[in-house]
């Protein structure tokens, strides 16, 4: 049951994840106010899987059941609390199994004063899930959420993905570093990359995804900068034919109309 799951997000070994989950720490961001719209756009676009939170996935169950669905195990705090703290896992496996959930994503961050609470934390999903064949996606990222360009290193980020690897993540969400073959070639996982905060040249997110992916890596998990586009099914659309067609940046930038 595992490959199977593995395989609908992973179609050709590579995949591009849409991430719908901003709405559980920023509320009604801009790109994703009418959630529903937005999926049904990333899901024209052709991406292998929507990441939502249980409320989405609830809601929008009709919609989601065309496409691949990783559901958001873990929280924290919202944009309007201080946002301190580790953060906690707020649903169980069980939740995830009802929903027909295809895997889960938990987050960590090494390097971080939390380090120890979010390992423990996303080792215990990857146990839990494990029971049931479902697979877990280690969204990881050096120094916390908002760490700066020093906490986000080559070796800071290899020792992240290989951290993840070894608590028994089937892939890795990671931050692109120069150098990322070598993130890839120590983690004995898929290593897919995230987009991070909204870029102010898409061509910047494009060029990143096709450079991950010429190195070894396996796609990208990304979110704003595909909702905040103001073209979220054609930059949708241009990312999967980074991923599964080869496509150059360029190639990418004309199907995206941008």
């Amino acid at each position: 049951m595992t490959t199977r799951r593995f395989r609908r997000l992973f179609p050709d070994d590579k995949t591009l994840i849409v991430a719908c989950d901003h709405g559980m720490i920023d509320g009604p961001a801009p790109g994703i106010e009418r959630i529903g719209d937005t999926i049904s756009a990333v899901i024209a676009g052709g991406a292998d899987a929507v990441m939502c939170s249980f409320g989405t996935a609830t809601r929008f169950a009709e919609s989601l059941a065309r496409t691949g669905l990783v559901l958001r195990m873990d929280g924290s705090g919202t944009r309007i609390g201080p946002k301190t703290g580790p953060g906690a896992q707020f649903y169980a496996v069980e939740d995830a199994l009802r929903l027909g959930a295809d895997a889960l994503c938990v987050t960590a961050f090494p390097g971080s004063p939390y380090e120890e609470a979010t390992l423990e934390t996303l080792a215990r999903v990857i146990r839990q899930a494990h029971r049931w064949d479902l697979p877990v996606m280690a969204e990881i990222v050096p120094g916390g959420f908002d760490s700066p360009p020093e906490q986000r290193t080559l070796d800071a980020v290899k020792i992240s993905a290989r951290v993840a690897a070894e608590l028994g993540a089937d892939w890795v969400k990671i931050p692109y570093v120069e150098g990322f073959a070598k993130v890839v070639q120590t983690c004995f996982v898929p290593v897919t990359v995230l987009g991070g905060k909204k870029k102010d040249d898409p061509r910047e997110t494009l060029r990143t995804l096709r450079t991950s992916l010429d190195a070894g890596g396996a796609g990208g998990v990304i979110g704003r900068n595909i909702w905040q586009s103001g073209r979220t099914e054609a930059m949708t659309r241009a990312m999967v034919a980074i991923v599964h067609a080869g496509a150059s940046v360029d190639d990418a930038l004309k199907i995206a109309q941008l």
